[in-house]
């Protein structure tokens, strides 16, 4: 409850974000996302990490068994959840500026909430990120798609075989 009553504007996963940083740091690995979604009626805080090499499951339990302590004794969730702690994957969504600028050139698939040209999916590379407006520029087969912050449902990286 501490922190609750310490800053209660304080997101939940901004919260787990604070308090899992230097925990998945120790263990050799970096924060990617903090997610708390409810699906199929369960609350669910899961940790994204990521680590040069690979995430394994030891990483996540270590994370998790820590995390889990100081979660319970910060107490930022009223009702239950489930605490799962996992990497990222080779599939990962691409949300913050640095992400963009980190994949340029990388594989994606960006899915829009609208059409353009007939389709919503758009398989290609990642060719330019807008730090500015938050636009991205896909190469498709030779020809290049800018879309709008607004305009894009999700990117993230594609796995090609």
């Amino acid at each position: 409850m501490k922190n609750r009553k310490e800053n209660p504007m304080e997101k939940v996963t901004d919260l787990t974000a604070r308090l899992a940083a230097p925990i998945v740091e120790e263990q050799g690995c970096s924060l990617w996302d903090v997610e708390y979604v409810k699906e199929a009626g369960t609350w669910y805080l899961r940790v994204l990490i990521d680590k040069e090499g690979g995430v394994d499951i030891l990483d996540c339990e270590n994370i998790s068994r820590a995390l889990s302590d100081l979660l319970d004794e910060a107490d930022p969730i009223e009702g239950s959840y489930t605490l799962e702690v996992g990497s990222a994957g080779a599939e990962r969504v691409l949300k913050r500026p640095a992400d963009f600028q980190r994949y340029l050139n990388s594989p994606v698939l960006v899915k829009l909430y609208k059409p353009v040209d007939g389709r919503k999916e758009f398989p290609g590379t990642l060719t330019a990120y807008n730090e500015a407006d938050g636009s991205l520029t896909v190469d498709l087969n030779g020809t290049a798609y800018t879309f709008g912050k607004k305009d894009v449902a999700l990117c993230r990286l594609r796995v090609e075989f």
